[in-house]
């Protein structure tokens, strides 16, 4: 989610130490730990309570599926994926057909 490497990590560090200080740092870091704690949980909570309201027949109903990115993937790419395309074999044959030199294609006046 976060491309975060150990050299932005470094540099998130120092200014931290900068604005809040060697000494109020700790208690920064803690506060921000509960705080992330606290907002998983709620999200946590909201996803039980709209489970919970949808009922049973929403049961294999996930979140994730509502991310824009998710739901094209499922629900557009992945049936291409899962069928491979398998040419027909009278259209194989016809492709492979060569016309002698002179000859015209036969005409199809449902395909025009």
């Amino acid at each position: 989610m976060f491309d975060l490497s150990l050299t932005k990590i470094a540099v998130l560090l120092v200014i931290a130490v900068v604005i809040f200080g060697p000494d109020q740092l700790p208690r920064v870091a803690a506060q921000a730990g509960r705080t992330l704690r606290e907002l998983r949980r709620l999200a946590e909570g909201a996803r039980r309570d709209l489970q919970e309201g949808l009922g049973p027949e929403f049961g294999d109903f996930d979140i994730a599926d509502l991310n824009p990115r998710t739901f094209v993937r499922k629900h557009l790419l992945d049936e291409f994926e899962a069928e491979p395309v398998v040419p027909e074999p009278e259209a194989a044959a016809h492709s492979t057909t060569l016309l002698p030199p002179g000859e015209s294609p036969p005409f199809d006046p449902d395909a025009t």
